[in-house]
């Protein structure tokens, strides 16, 4: 395509980088590296933005192959399916019946978010989208003339992506956010999760709930984000209703096509002929087809729901006039009495397919689609209420009160119905904002149902004070009920995210939870949820520090809550690389401590992630089909290895320690690591990056601890350092004392230990020191480049040595050799636009402020994050 497109010329000078290249990783040698720097330092700029181009979109090509190959592995033997899980728990003697039991109660949740690691357009996701499409066309094709056809599709659809601009113009804004989350649910979570169902349902044997469900936070996270505000939330349900209804517009107009079913040929219930008659169709050619007349009245009624929810026209109208549906429950029961009918005239063939599908969407997706968490940080609740009470006269300066003190203000408030908030007022923009916010999800409640938000994410909660709060702010737009029996439409919850607050959790949960006004509130659910943060914890005390103190914090939160009457639901604020909680998540949840799963868990899916999950359909079937298999193998297994573990503890505590102290003292301690950091990495250019709508940093402060940890840890990914995955674990290992053989044993016997080391070794592998020595040489203070960067090296070295010698390998990867071939197929490609970054960085570092230099910088952050893929 390039030599078509583009001519000999360009072809040939980006082919042989791309040959010299390969050949320098097959073979190695100083000649052929030589070889490579040299025809690198040849190209002019205009050719340097050409092949950094050409490499990018080299690179998810690459993707696009791996991922089909993945999705055509779909029909192996799998373990990480529900399937799979069924074979493993029979020979532990757990019975399918079991299994079903344990799902009616079950609630698994992967929530999707906008977190800002994902680098590429959506034009450019949905032309990788039709390449797949037309690969899977050429296939699957019969005869030399339609593979022909095919293989021209294909080329096309190249064509266009050759042509494709991958970089954004303009910085992302939360509608385009809300939009590209959209797009997930029209092109695969509406379609499979029904289907996931209905095979389930098959293999159980048994009637299931719908306890997988997909959440969001895109429209409802404000921690950090200014721009996410009332009006952006009532765009994204709008949005998110409109996706959800027209699909069931098109399944029922289908259906409606179908059912053709005569009364002078075929029975009907009493029901279904009720809703026929009611359905205002009087047309005699449908005169004797009771489920076609039914069908166009649920139609009519639907497409009359259309504009009051999502304020548009329907682009197909009905001609009938009918009266909006007051919520989907409604929907539902009309479709369940055509099904009823259906299935009592004409057996259990019609049990299956188009109709039970549209009725298990209905029930998953309701009209909101997408139950949209709040989120807010504590910080910012606590200004909103000291100006909501010294307006209102209750108190002068909330915020110079005592903890105790707090709660006890607090409670007072949420003992009666008198609000603190009046329109006559005048109150700070923070503060309108906060309450324009509470006052839409009300409104959003009420309009798109319960389901539409049923939790606040109070981020940085430090104390049951901070968690009081949201309930008064609820209460101020009514979703809190004071009273003798007090009621709350939406809870609290904790997301717990530094070393200091995962251990101080269960202090703060034990006295939330003893507090009668909390007893009260759980009452009926018995069920408390907490999120863990992984991101921030690894930003405060290393990769192997956060992975034990959320592990400890976790059982640590069980036992709090079962000492309370109440069961546990985690909710694990994972992010897309390891340093942020990502890896396998199957692997993750059979590695969760004993009982902390149970059925029960929600999951962040951030960033690069989502779209490697659930662009494709097939993914997104194999992708929550993993999750599901993951918490019932997590929840029912009886010979656990995970809990014979736990007996280890006291070693990790030693170098959980040790790496924490060996970390802090790099980043937190170190002279000039911060300026090393700023130096050394990409992270200004990819804050000018377009990739997301909330800014880079907290505070206006250059200070690692103001950073937020996605552009923390992709700038690390991207300069192939990779230090936020590993860092510490070398010394830990030295400074701790505990012998190489004894961790060798816990290796094989531990999966919280074994999958820790897995996710760092595929970052080790990774990372290249060669590179990350060459970014060292942009700090322009050499003897403090030398200086960090023989740090990071040595401890680098020590870190693969000790992994290997544990995991018993002689070189990363061994155990691994899918993914060994698979990043060596990529470094030839991502390595070259590492060394054309650091070279345009320094260009513009030095004030060449050409267009082209800083497209040449942003196309090669494109490349290495689609070559790394789990990069921020």
């Amino acid at each position: 395509m390039i030599k078509s497109q583009d001519g000999q010329v360009l072809f040939d000078r980006i082919e042989d980088i791309r040959k010299t290249s390969v050949a320098f990783h097959r073979e190695g040698g100083a000649a052929n590296a030589a070889l490579l720097e040299e025809r690198l330092r040849s190209l002019d700029l205009h050719e340097t933005v050409r092949f950094a181009h050409s490499f990018a979109c080299f690179l998810q090509i690459t993707n696009i192959a791996e991922d089909y190959v993945q999705r055509r592995k779909a029909g192996d033997p799998r373990v990480d399916t529900l399937a799979g899980s069924l074979a493993a728990l029979a020979e532990e003697g757990v019975s399918t019946a079991q299994v079903a039991k344990m799902l009616q109660t079950a609630f698994i949740a992967p929530v999707i978010t906008a977190h800002p690691t994902e680098v590429r357009r959506k034009s450019v996701l949905d032309r990788t989208g039709a390449i797949t499409e037309a690969l899977s066309a050429l296939e699957h094709a019969s005869g030399e003339s339609a593979r022909h056809e095919r293989e021209i599709e294909l080329l096309r659809e190249v064509a266009i992506f050759w042509r494709t601009r991958l970089l954004r113009g303009v910085r992302l804004g939360v509608i385009d956010e809300i939009e590209t989350a959209v797009s997930y649910f029209e092109r695969s979570f509406l379609a499979e999760l029904p289907k996931l169902y209905a095979r389930w349902t098959r293999q159980l044997d048994a009637q299931l709930p719908s306890f997988l469900r997909i959440g969001s936070w895109v429209g409802g996270d404000r921690d950090g984000n200014p721009f996410v505000t009332d009006a952006v939330q009532r765009q994204a349900f709008a949005r998110q209703s409109q996706a959800a209804l027209l699909n069931y517009l098109e399944r029922i107009h289908a259906l409606g096509a179908e059912l053709s079913l005569s009364s002078a040929l075929a029975e009907v219930t009493p029901a279904l002929k009720a809703l026929a008659d009611a359905s205002g169709d009087t047309s005699p050619q449908r005169g004797d087809e009771p489920y076609r007349r039914a069908l166009r009245g649920v139609y009519a009624r639907l497409a009359a729901t259309y504009p009051v929810l999502t304020g548009e026209a329907p682009p197909r109208p009905s001609p009938l006039a009918a009266q909006p549906y007051a919520n989907a429950q409604a929907l539902k029961a009309d479709l369940q009495t055509i099904l009823d009918s259906l299935v009592a005239n004409h057996g259990d063939t019609f049990a299956i397919g188009p109709l039970p599908e549209l009725i298990r969407a209905v029930d998953c997706f309701g009209f909101h689609l997408a139950t949209l968490d709040l989120r807010q940080n504590s910080a910012v609740h606590a200004r909103t209420i000291a100006e909501l009470m010294a307006v209102a006269g209750v108190c002068p300066d909330y915020q110079a009160l005592d903890e105790q003190a707090r709660r006890d203000l607090l409670l007072s408030e949420l003992a009666h119905g008198r609000l603190l908030y009046s329109p006559y007022a005048e109150y700070s923009e923070e503060t309108h904002r906060e309450y324009a916010v509470l006052a839409q999800a009300a409104r959003s409640r009420q309009q798109y149902g319960r389901q539409a938000i049923v939790a606040y994410i109070v981020s940085n909660t430090t104390s049951v004070s901070d968690l009081l709060e949201v309930y008064v702010l609820l209460k101020e737009v009514g979703l809190f009920h004071p009273g003798e029996t007090p009621r709350t439409e939406v809870f609290a919850e904790p997301l717990f995210e530094t070393i200091g607050d995962l251990r101080a959790a269960p202090q703060t949960m034990r006295e939330y939870l003893s507090l009668p006004l909390i007893k009260s509130l759980l009452a009926e659910g018995r069920l408390q949820e907490v999120m863990i943060g992984y991101s921030d914890s690894n930003k405060d005390g290393s990769y192997l520090t956060s992975t034990w103190e959320l592990h400890q914090g976790s059982r640590a939160l069980l036992a709090t809550t079962e000492a309370m009457g109440l069961r546990l639901q985690l909710f694990h604020g994972r992010g897309g690389t390891v340093g942020r909680g990502g890896g396998s998540s199957y692997e993750a949840l059979l590695a969760q401590p004993e009982g902390t799963v149970r059925g029960r868990i929600r999951i962040t899916e951030q960033g690069e992630v989502v779209a490697n999950k659930y662009a494709d359909p097939q993914l997104a079937d194999q992708s929550l089909e993993t999750i599901t298999a993951g918490v019932v193998l997590a929840s029912l297994r009886q010979d656990s290895a995970e809990r014979q573990g736990e007996k280890h503890a006291p070693v990790l505590d030693k170098l959980s320690q040790a790496s924490m102290e060996a970390y802090r003292n790099l980043v937190y301690e170190t002279p000039g690591f911060v300026d090393y950091f700023y130096a050394a990495t990409p992270l200004t250019e990819i804050v000018d990056l377009n990739i997301g709508s909330r800014p880079a940093s907290r505070q206006p402060t250059r200070s690692i601890e103001g950073l937020r940890a996605i552009p923390w840890v992709f700038s690390w990914s991207q300069s192939r350092t990779m230090l936020p995955g590993w860092y510490g674990f070398g010394s830990a290992i030295e400074a701790s004392g505990v012998s190489l053989t004894e961790l060798n044993e816990l290796h094989e016997a531990w999966p919280f230990f074994a999958t820790t080391l897995a996710n760092m070794e595929m970052v080790l592998a990774k990372s290249d020191m060669l590179i990350a020595r060459r970014y060292a040489g942009l700090v322009e203070d050499k003897a403090l480049a030398q200086t960090i960067f023989g740090r990071i090296e040595a401890e680098w070295n020590k870190t693969v040595e000790a992994l290997l010698t544990i995991s018993g390998q002689s070189a990363l990867l061994d155990r691994h050799p899918d993914l060994a071939e698979a990043l060596r197929t990529r470094l030839p490609y991502i390595d070259p636009l590492n060394h054309l970054q650091i070279e345009l960085i320094r260009r513009r570092r030095a004030g060449d402020g050409a267009e082209a230099v800083r497209e040449g910088i942003h196309l090669t952050i494109n490349g290495v994050a689609a070559g790394l893929r789990n990069s921020g």
